[in-house]
């Protein structure tokens, strides 16, 4: 069973709910990047791009190794896979309420007494 009460679950949709984390995130699927090449598509200051890192890192979404003066970030999906298991549990009943609204729709979509509705 999918836990859905999780301090650790709301960090990652936390983190997920913004579109420059997420973009970062889809800069990590590709490959590891530098802090420094996270930054360039960005119009943001190294210290506002270094909070958009933690706030990844606290919900495990990516990894950092330090190298000397060089930090590289690399993507870590398990915590997507937590949130993708948490969304799944709810399939069931998305599933069934799009199986009744399709019905729903076929019987008003058929014609009575000769007549569209």
């Amino acid at each position: 069973m999918v836990e859905h009460r999780s301090k650790h679950l709301d960090d990652v949709f936390q983190a997920l709910s913004d579109p420059t984390r997420r973009a970062i995130i889809g800069m990590l699927a590709q490959r590891p990047h530098t802090v420094t090449e996270l930054m360039k598509p960005f119009p943001f200051t190294l210290n506002a791009i270094s909070k958009h890192i933690k706030a990844l890192e606290k919900a495990g979404l990516i990894d950092r190794e330090i190298q000397g003066r060089i930090h590289l970030c690399s993507l870590n999906t398990q915590p997507m896979n937590e949130a993708y298991d948490w969304l799944g549990s709810y399939e069931k009943f998305w599933a069934g309420s799009l199986d009744k609204l399709e019905k729903l729709l076929k019987n008003k979509a058929k014609p009575r007494n000769g007549k569209r509705s």
